[in-house]
């Protein structure tokens, strides 16, 4: 793959391991494991939504995909382990910010030998790789145990925006969507099924952003985006529909099948996200926000 980097010291544990499935799956399933931004938010008020922050996986072509591994990612490796005996999987980050890699050691899978992980991500602010991101939140005194006490085989890969990671018939382009924060959106092809994956979605787009953007949720069948938000302290005086109004336009303007908004803010509870899914089913009727357990099954 041309447009990925391994370097030395980037690859653990042995190279002999038993296939995950035997027999080829024609379906496509999304399930969502953690829908929050910023911070995890356990309370009673948003029991139904949830609290955790973004984790998202997707199932195709025998392979398990996932995206982001925030908070949610614990709960994913809590239900892996009962089920799935080797685990294999890519893990996409959109980027290294707390809120998208905070799962990542408390993956239970990951400390296993018998299973193999392969993880992509592009350079942080700081021009940090994904490895170097998930080590330093492993480094006393963040974490009691280093990345190197996981046992499982794991693969880091740099990725490169534009180009495309290719996995047997399965495409996954990423590309930099928003520049300040550093952040990829990925666009995943499977024969006739298409989905993107963009949860940074700026408030205000610029025209490269733009132009990136447009490259990976152009016809998509899904397109799993943000309400796009600012800051806390400001975030009071946006109207509701400022938060949705990014990604609906998106979807409305080129040929999104199925929206579905994630990365909540903390801020907001359940009846106010209940209030939000009227708002933007109105001006989008195929369209839904993301809650904890949400499992969506594609077809042609």
């Amino acid at each position: 793959m041309s447009n990925l980097e391994l370097s030395n010291s980037q690859s653990y544990g042995s190279k002999e391991k038993t296939s995950l499935l035997v027999n080829s799956v024609k379906e496509v399933v999304v399930q969502f494991w953690g829908v929050r931004g910023l911070v995890p938010t356990p309370s009673g008020v948003n029991s139904r939504y949830g609290g955790n922050t973004a984790c998202m996986e997707i199932y195709l072509a025998d392979k398990h995909l996932i995206f982001d591994g925030g908070t949610g990612l614990r709960i994913l490796g809590k239900t892996w382990q009962s089920r799935l005996h080797p685990a294999e999987a890519f893990l996409f980050f959109t980027n290294a910010q707390s809120n998208r890699i905070q799962g990542f050691p408390f993956f239970a899978p990951a400390f296993m030998a018998e299973n193999r992980f392969h993880i992509y991500g592009s350079p942080a602010s700081n021009s940090a790789s994904i490895k170097q991101c998930l080590c330093d939140q492993m480094l006393q005194p963040h974490f009691p145990y280093p990345l190197q006490v996981m046992q499982s085989e794991l693969h880091f890969y740099n990725l490169i925006p534009n180009r495309a990671v290719e996995l047997q018939d399965i495409q996954i382009k990423a590309a930099l969507i928003n520049k300040s924060q550093r952040s990829m959106g990925y666009r995943i092809n499977w024969g006739d099924y298409s989905i993107a994956y963009a949860t940074d979605l700026p408030s205000e787009i610029e025209p490269v952003e733009q132009e990136e953007i447009l490259q990976i949720i152009q016809g998509v069948d899904l397109l799993v985006a943000n309400a796009t938000y600012t800051p806390p302290t400001s975030k009071n005086h946006e109207s509701p529909e400022s938060l949705w109004k990014t990604a609906v336009d998106l979807s409305k303007n080129n040929g999104v099948r199925q929206l579905v908004i994630s990365h909540h803010h903390p801020d907001d509870d359940d009846e106010f996200l209940d209030q939000i899914q009227d708002q933007i089913t109105s001006a989008f009727p195929n369209s839904s926000l993301a809650y904890e357990g949400l499992v969506l099954n594609l077809q042609k």
